[in-house]
């Protein structure tokens, strides 16, 4: 199978450990086992450690523990155990669905900018592959008129990431709902890849999925994002029961099981999942201030401002290709940047408002930017 470079992780893979200031982040802060178990404050510490430690480590349940499974089923208002399965992360997730769903010869409707897995994947298998691009200036919302001119009688799957990475946009749930109606009219799958889920900065943090809301709606979930504990690599996929089993068929060649540390860590964290985001919306907050102020006084940029998610795509005013500026620019400060390019959205660069240092960071940017 050929598949074309994954340009995003490769170039975090090449600049993001040697930064000053890393901004390409897109994890609020990741937590350590002790934090995580400070938040969780109906655990023994000294008994959990003696239960960790007298754990053996098999394979445990293979499509994740009862304990698990209930805690992401909570996350859902329409789902049973049998609709869900446990991943290893988000990418394992949207892999397999795309293994268990598509065909060469299918079609697919990705809306980007997205994770270019909903992409490259799918055009690996021979799939015929189209892109429909969000727009600025409608705040990066898909627009059902518009889609209605991408997707045909062919498509089999629609895909969407929602909160959006990288422009940080959130689907209202009139839309999503909109986007539903569009679904079932055309028959198509509409996968959602919903990892920001549970970090919208206005309302309910939780948008409604389309796992709950479709028979045909597929959700993918994550701790590393919402839950800021992307070591363990864990995810799932939340979807019709047929869909879970033919994903279970194809995970015994790829996957098995998930890690069992993974999963009772995993579900203490979701166990105490208001804590970690009470934690986490602080973080978001503070990054919002500081970036919103750094907007407002920068004349070199535009962004509409993220409604959720922890990432913005930011448009500079620089003759400069987003690959050379993001070098350059680390070259110079020793701050990581993603280029636009990476996302097939030239002219942009993303910057993680979560980053640690970020107005230390942004500052040197703006120099940059005007040297």
């Amino acid at each position: 199978m050929k598949i074309q470079p994954f340009k995003i992780e490769e170039w975090m893979n090449r600049y993001e450990a040697g930064a000053l200031y890393d901004l390409t982040t897109t994890c609020i802060k990741p937590l350590t086992l002790n934090e995580l178990m400070e938040l969780s404050k109906t655990y023994d510490m000294s008994g959990e450690l003696s239960k960790i430690f007298n754990t053996s480590l098999g394979y445990g349940d293979i499509t994740g523990s009862e304990r698990l499974k209930n805690n992401i089923k909570s996350l859902y208002t329409n789902q049973e155990l049998a609709n869900i399965t446990v991943t290893h992360g988000a990418i394992g997730a949207n892999q397999l669905i795309f293994y268990s769903l598509l065909e060469k010869g299918d079609e697919v409707v990705c809306v980007v900018p997205a994770y270019q897995q909903h992409y490259s994947i799918p055009e690996s298998i021979g799939a015929e592959v189209k892109l429909y691009f969000l727009k600025e200036e409608n705040n990066w919302l898909p627009d059902i008129e518009e889609l209605s001119k991408v997707v045909t009688s062919k498509t089999k799957l629609l895909c969407i990431n929602n909160p959006n990475n990288p422009t940080g946009s959130v689907i209202p749930n009139w839309l999503i709902e909109e986007l539903v109606e569009f679904a079932k009219k055309n028959n198509v799958w509409l996968l959602s890849d919903e990892v920001y889920r549970g970090l919208n900065l206005i309302g309910n943090p939780y948008s409604e999925s389309v796992a709950d809301i479709y028979e045909k709606g597929i959700s993918v979930g994550s701790m590393s994002k919402t839950y800021s504990l992307p070591g363990l690599r864990l995810g799932w996929v939340c979807a019709r029961e047929d869909l879970i089993n033919e994903i279970n068929h194809q995970r015994q060649y790829n996957t098995i099981s998930v890690g069992m540390l993974d999963d009772y860590f995993a579900s203490i964290a979701l166990e105490n999942r208001v804590a970690i985001q009470e934690r986490n919306f602080n973080i978001m907050q503070l990054g919002m201030r500081t970036f919103t102020e750094w907007l407002t006084n920068e004349r070199l940029v535009e962004c509409v401002i993220p409604n959720g998610g922890t990432t913005a795509l930011v448009k500079y005013k620089k003759d400069m290709p987003s690959r050379e500026l993001c070098r350059r620019f680390q070259n110079r400060t020793g701050v990581a940047l993603l280029p636009g390019e990476t996302m097939e959205m030239e002219g942009y660069v993303r910057i993680g408002f979560c980053a640690i240092a970020l107005k230390s960071a942004l500052d040197l940017f703006s120099d940059f930017l005007h040297g």
